[in-house]
């Protein structure tokens, strides 16, 4: 089933979220994304501490994570290259959409992620 159209108002550039466990892996995933123009640009944080259960135990590790700048059109794939190049099983990839903005710098995402 298509999706519908895009409203004029509605948002068209995406924050992307994913984390991963080391700072050198976090810059390959971002330097990958953004020279695939599958991302304007990302910015790593970290190390942050994540508290979560995985396969039925309570884990707490050091991450990195990793914020993607990208439009809706590039989304699924970026979605998909990162959860082919991600190291973890079921990666954390969220996707918020950016409702207010610069002009200016939402154009740039747009024209960097440009096909």
């Amino acid at each position: 089933m298509p999706s519908e159209p895009r409203k004029p108002s509605d948002p068209d550039v995406l924050a992307v979220l994913t984390t991963t466990d080391a700072a050198a892996k976090a810059e390959a995933l971002a330097r990958g994304a953004v020279e695939a123009r599958l991302a304007a640009c990302a910015q790593i944080a970290g190390p942050v501490t994540s508290v979560y259960r995985w396969d039925g135990a309570l884990a707490t590790d050091q991450e990195w994570q990793l914020l993607l700048k990208t439009t809706t059109d590039r989304y699924p794939a970026l979605e998909a290259w990162l959860t082919e190049a991600h190291g973890y099983e079921t990666p954390e990839i969220i996707a918020t959409p950016v409702v207010r903005g610069s002009a200016a710098y939402l154009e740039w995402v747009r024209q960097e992620t440009a096909r």
